[in-house]
């Protein structure tokens, strides 16, 4: 019995397998990119704002999709012209060194003091994956 059991496992895994094979498609959790966090920090005055600045996206080891790249829970009146979309492809470290392959560019209008934190997100359709920004808006000169 325990053979037969065992057979029948085998069989619907192998059947499993070549169903994924033959679709092209890989599981949800097969993930082979990262959104790399590089803590990034814009820094504007209460009074101006700045009116076209942008933060940076690494997405970094290999995609079959074209990433998109955007920004969630933004400060009020921030907006987006929305992120560059990374075509399939692939981006790995060189020297120690991590390519920049997209952008979200933002204005950012006259803001009360504080600091805020939207999300720099990252998503193939399939799995989205973010990484905290920083907005500081302070009364002086940021300098």
């Amino acid at each position: 019995m325990k053979t037969i059991h065992r057979a029948a496992r085998m069989a619907l895994g192998a059947t499993a397998g070549l169903a994924l094979a033959l679709s092209g498609t890989t599981p949800a959790s097969a993930a082979t990119w990262e959104l790399r966090d590089f803590q990034q920090r814009i820094c504007v005055t209460s009074s101006s704002g700045h009116p076209g600045t942008y933060f940076v996206a690494a997405v970094v080891g290999s995609w079959s999709t074209t990433v998109q790249i955007a920004l969630q829970n933004l400060p009020p009146g921030v907006t987006s012209m929305g992120g560059t979309p990374i075509p399939p492809g692939s981006n790995y470290p060189k020297n120690g060194s991590t390519t920049i392959n997209g952008f979200v560019q933002i204005s950012i209008p006259p803001l009360p003091v504080g600091e805020y934190t939207p999300l720099l997100t990252a998503s193939d359709s399939t799995e989205t994956q973010s990484v905290p920004v920083t907005i500081s808006v302070k009364q002086q000169s940021c300098y």
